[in-house]
């Protein structure tokens, strides 16, 4: 039978880091992150990255691994993570992928169409339009010539737009053509945990999580962050808290309001992550829980004894 590997996803704050671990602990798991943001260095406190403490319990791997000065991307990823399942079989672990990118996901279980590089002037028409339009814009002048590719697009979305546009002028072909040349997923049989928590705890465990954040020193990452003088259009400098921190850190609004914006674009994110993770198959077999993981204080042994179970005999 092919290899197996077990996906944790679901929308921020839901827990999939709490939940991973507790499996990793009792399946002899490594925990291999499929979140687009947490694998840059400088993104610690705002992306909620695994403490060093969590990272001692058991294996972690693509957590902090590159610069923000580089541009990571889901082919980039994708290879990694295969990479690391294989190591992990070797070791005799079970390989366990949590995050909450839908399309990293997607594309590991489904394939990813290798797309040509579209080139230095097509990247550099993409950033100047991004700069003298505004993404809102751009998206509407990919409707106009990929239109299938700019509906699966929110067009605040300034860095998958603008990489949308790059690939349309650099290749003559859209996204969308692109991906339907996938060429299939990996010899891997895939088995799902899907947390899927009530709207409002998750939403308050949102609130929560931005207030710790700060207090742990999110302004501070930011502000060093910023201080590289990198490139706006690069994927660590739109990560949620990036953006509106560094608005108040410049003086553009205050804490209170930058830190308003934080939570309301962090809990509109999670709404979108819930409804890709209900309409998206994610493996052969999906178990479904409706609520938070957090620890074992505040969820039943006996809740975790079952999807032990499941998680066994899918292997």
């Amino acid at each position: 039978m092919p290899r197996h590997a077990l996906i944790v996803a679901g929308p921020t704050a839901s827990g999939k880091s709490a939940l991973a671990i507790a499996l990793a602990e009792r399946c002899n798991g490594t925990i291999i992150n499929a979140d687009s943001m947490q694998v840059y260095r400088e993104l610690r406190i705002i992306t909620a990255r695994p403490s060093p403490e969590d990272c001692a319990r058991v294996p972690h791997r693509l957590y902090g691994v590159l610069s923000a000065a580089e541009r990571g991307n889901v082919g980039w990823w994708r290879a990694r993570a295969l990479h690391e399942i294989d190591e992990a079989h070797a070791s005799g672990r079970l390989p366990i992928l949590t995050g909450g990118s839908g399309l990293y996901f997607a594309a590991l279980i489904e394939g990813l169409s290798e797309i040509p590089d579209a080139g230095q002037n097509a990247r550099s028409e993409a950033r100047a339009l991004l700069r003298e339009i505004g993404p809102a814009a751009l998206h509407a002048r990919l409707a106009l010539v990929d239109p299938a590719t700019a509906a699966t697009l929110r067009p605040a979305d300034s860095q998958r737009v603008a990489r949308a546009w790059e690939v349309w002028r650099g290749t003559g072909h859209g996204l969308t053509a692109w991906h339907a040349r996938a060429s299939g997923g990996p010899a891997l049989r895939f088995t799902a945990l899907l947390l899927d928590p009530p709207r409002e705890e998750l939403r308050g465990a949102i609130v929560t999580r931005c207030t710790s954040m700060l207090q742990d020193g999110a302004v501070e990452e930011v502000r060093a962050l910023l201080a590289l003088g990198l490139d706006a259009a690069l994927p660590a400098m739109r990560a949620h808290g990036v953006v509106e921190l560094g608005a108040y850190l410049r003086g553009e609004v205050s804490l209170a309001v930058a830190e308003s914006q934080v939570r309301s674009a962090t809990i509109q994110f999670a709404k979108r992550q819930a409804t890709w993770f209900r309409h998206h198959t994610l493996g052969d077999q999906l178990y479904k829980i409706n609520a938070r993981f957090t620890d074992l204080v505040q969820f039943s042994e006996r809740k975790l004894k079952d999807i032990v179970a499941f998680v066994q005999t899918a292997r």
